[in-house]
């Protein structure tokens, strides 16, 4: 699986649960995240300054699931990515 022009895959990084240190933190608390976390799988020949493997912070609204090989990923463009580990 390849992307291509200005889309992205990446694989969504599951969020781990908050741990107590010392303070509450409310459930809904991450569901207000605007932005998720992604490993890049591909990119497309368009896109600059984002390699393979990359961590990836993207608008949580954008894109869509796509199945390949029973792995679910997300296709996304490059201009929802916000930010790169």
């Amino acid at each position: 699986m390849r992307a291509v022009s200005y889309y992205v895959v990446v694989d969504k990084i599951k969020n781990k649960k908050p741990e107590n240190k010392g303070f509450v933190i409310a459930e809904h608390q991450d569901d207000e995240n605007k932005y998720l976390k992604g490993k890049v799988i591909s990119k497309g020949e368009l896109v600059e300054g984002i390699q393979e493997n990359d961590i990836v912070w993207y608008n949580r609204h954008s894109g869509h699931g796509i199945e390949f090989d029973n792995n679910i990923y997300y296709v996304i463009k490059y201009g929802d990515i916000v930010i790169v580990e």
